[in-house]
């Protein structure tokens, strides 16, 4: 008989996860793999595609505030109030909440190329308008369908990180993802200030439609599809709408190896490919979950004393410390500054934290291998990074209104904007990855979801904060939106213990619905 002490036997979870650690994936394609490849895209080809997005999701805040230093300028121009010309950036912010909500589920079903496609050539169009125009009515229109075409980019960046990388690997990929989406705010208006100053205020949309032209180019040529619906883990060809000079290259390659698709994915994957009309569908049922629902709102609430400060910082700066607008802008280079500092450290630390939690739960970790997270605490394992980071953001926002109020050293303010950049950008990639952890295959309508919680409560931020500011002071009008923040911030923790059981819950009842269409 064995006498050995119990505490020095492995485990069966351990054993487990000993086993499948000495796995090596082998090529799906050949049908033999024990365990199956999640993406055929290598690594190298991974960061590649993950920065397309980033840049082209970058497009949609820039065309934001690209004009905000140009705002007086066109208001004379037109010979417009300066709150006619406002009302373009709310409807714009308006615009930007609701427009991916359309391009979204079409993605996850029709692929992410038509879908960049379509937004890209209503951008270009919109640009083109806003070029030649010299009408407020045209004005405002045009700005709609500028943020309609531009928009729907940010939803597709984290579509493609949800396509290609697993769970394990996702916080460091959504951290570079999300990147573009905030530099824009930050960069934006330094341009739009260059612009303005030495240029008629038409060739800010001119800059815009020539940049876009240039990189909608290159996106057309060589961003290769990869929507899982439509080309599966990569090893699939896709259709003639969805191929780039990439996939045709690449998939020459794989068949010189010898890497031929499997022919039942093949079958599969066309017979389930659709080219449907863009619908909101998709979003408002993911809006709709308990679970999301909770994130979305306390995300948005944060988001909105974001706006808050992008907003209010040239005018706050210019009132207070006396800057010109060229001055005023360069005060958006440190939340840019942060926010790159959290993308190169906030998603190591996340990866790191997902780690540590699937070892105490015996969940094996095999590279490019997607895990089965059905009884896994996701929520948990992302919270605990980002609900520290979501309270150092409201902290820094609220010390950064009572700075400005009391007119302290210009180092405070441009430390605070700092903190505010670094806290916030990694609160949203490590919540960005979190929403496509619990909606895997449909990552672009997940995040569609959270930009429309983001932006519409921005769009409401946006516009109150100047009131609120001349009422109230810049101190206790940055404290109101931060103690809102706060108030709410119980449901993410509610989220963390009660999340995966909510999960379970939404997944059976698909499972029973899936079942009951298939009899």
């Amino acid at each position: 008989m064995d006498k050995s002490p119990t505490k020095d036997r492995p485990s069966m979870a351990q054993e487990r996860s000993a086993e499948a650690d000495t796995k090596t994936p082998e090529d799906p394609s050949r049908g033999d793999a024990r365990l199956e490849g999640f993406s055929q895209f290598t690594v190298a080809q991974k960061r590649a595609i993950v920065a397309v997005g980033s840049l082209a999701s970058f497009f949609s805040p820039l065309s934001s505030s690209i004009y905000l230093p140009a705002l007086p300028t066109i208001a004379n121009s037109l010979r417009i109030s300066v709150s006619q010309v406002n009302l373009t950036v709310t409807t714009y912010l308006i615009m930007q909440g609701v427009a991916p909500m359309l391009i979204a589920g079409f993605s996850d079903t029709a692929g992410r190329r038509p879908a960049y496609i379509i937004c890209f050539t209503i951008y270009l169009a919109a640009n083109l308008g806003l070029g030649l125009q010299n009408n407020y009515a045209a004005l405002l229109v045009l700005r709609c369908l500028q943020s309609a075409g531009s928009s729907g980019t940010v939803a597709l960046a984290n579509g493609l990180v949800g396509d290609m990388i697993t769970s394990a690997e996702r916080g460091s990929y959504i951290a570079f993802a999300s990147l573009g989406s905030m530099l824009g705010p930050s960069l934006s208006p330094i341009i739009g200030g260059l612009l303005s100053q030495y240029t008629n205020w038409h060739w800010i949309f001119w800059f815009l439609l020539i940049f876009g032209g240039v990189f909608f180019l290159v996106l057309v040529l060589f961003l290769p599809e990869t929507c899982r619906k439509v080309v599966g883990d990569g090893s699939i060809p896709p259709p003639t709408l969805n191929n780039s000079v990439a996939d045709i290259i690449r998939h020459r390659r794989r068949r010189q190896q010898g890497l031929v698709p499997n022919p039942d994915k093949e079958a599969e994957v066309k017979e389930n490919y659709s080219l449907r009309f863009p619908s909101p569908v998709p979003t408002m049922k993911i809006v709709l979950d308990i679970e999301t629902s909770v994130i979305l709102l306390t995300t948005g609430l944060l988001f909105a004393g974001f706006y808050a400060v992008m907003t209010g910082a040239s005018t706050s700066f210019n009132k207070i410390y006396h800057f010109n607008d060229i001055h005023a802008a360069l005060m958006y280079l440190p939340i840019g500054g942060g926010g790159i500092v959290s993308a190169l450290t906030t998603g190591r630390i996340v990866d790191w934290n997902y780690r540590r939690h699937a070892k105490h739960a015996g969940l094996a970790i095999v590279k490019n291998v997607r895990p089965d997270i059905r009884n896994f605490n996701i929520e948990r394992a992302r919270l605990e990074v980002a609900l520290p980071l979501y309270y150092i953001s409201n902290v820094a926002m609220l010390a950064y209104g009572w700075v400005l109020g009391r007119k302290v050293s210009l180092a405070a303010p441009i430390i605070l904007l700092f903190l505010i950049g670094w806290a916030i950008t990694g609160t949203s990639q490590v919540l960005n990855a979190l929403m496509v952890d619990i909606w895997p295959g449909k990552s672009a309508s997940a995040t569609a979801a959270n930009n429309l919680f983001r932006c519409e409560l921005g769009a409401a931020a946006s516009a109150a904060i100047s009131p609120m500011a001349s009422a109230m002071g810049e101190g206790w009008a940055y404290t109101t939106l931060s103690l809102i923040s706060v108030t709410v911030s119980p449901c993410l923790w509610i989220v963390a213990h009660y999340g995966i059981k909510w999960r379970q819950k939404r997944n059976q009842k698909e499972d029973e619905k899936s079942a009951r269409s298939q009899d």
